[in-house]
């Protein structure tokens, strides 16, 4: 699943949770694949099951992609 940095990073801090956004900010890039950067997203404490929850649960709009 690819998206756009800018889109998590808005989606996290609306729901409050502004250190994960701050680690997303520095240590991933502008577009992220949840498949190349799997290891970088465990390490800010997301993974792909998270990730989907909180993109379902946010109204993320088009910005996904497969």
């Amino acid at each position: 699943m690819k998206l756009d940095k800018q889109e998590l990073l808005k989606l996290l801090r609306t729901q409050g949770d502004n250190d994960t956004a701050d680690q997303v900010e520095q240590q991933l890039p502008d577009e992220i694949d949840t498949d190349r950067d799997g290891g970088a997203l465990a390490s800010v404490g997301l993974d792909e099951t998270q990730l989907r929850a909180k993109l379902a649960g946010g109204g993320f709009g088009t910005t996904l992609t497969p």
